[in-house]
């Protein structure tokens, strides 16, 4: 299976780094671990995460307040990451993104 992200998804996460590492030298190294942790989960178990309706997933990231909104391509062979989301922003505010 492969992944993609929108440029508006690595936009967050980039945001997230900066803004744990700047709270703590390395801390935002781990934040992005989880994410590629969380990620690699998301592979191997596509259809495990929370349901946020009929297309979309979305997977909490480890020892942070943020979660991966996700949807599986139409063919089924592809992650498309819509968002790196903190958990207290407004929902739905990602799904304006996706077009497909």
């Amino acid at each position: 299976m492969t992944t993609a992200i929108f440029a508006e998804a690595e936009s967050e996460l980039e945001e997230a780094f900066d803004y744990y590492e700047a709270k703590r030298a390395g801390l935002g190294s781990q934040f992005v671990h989880e994410f590629r942790r969380g990620i690699d989960c998301i592979i191997e178990h596509p259809a495990s995460w929370a349901k946020l309706d009929d297309r979309y997933r979305r997977h909490r990231i480890h020892r942070f307040p943020f979660g991966i909104v996700y949807r599986l391509s139409p063919a089924g062979d592809q992650i498309v990451g819509i968002a790196v989301m903190h958990l207290s922003q407004k929902p739905g505010f990602w799904r304006k993104r996706d077009r497909n």
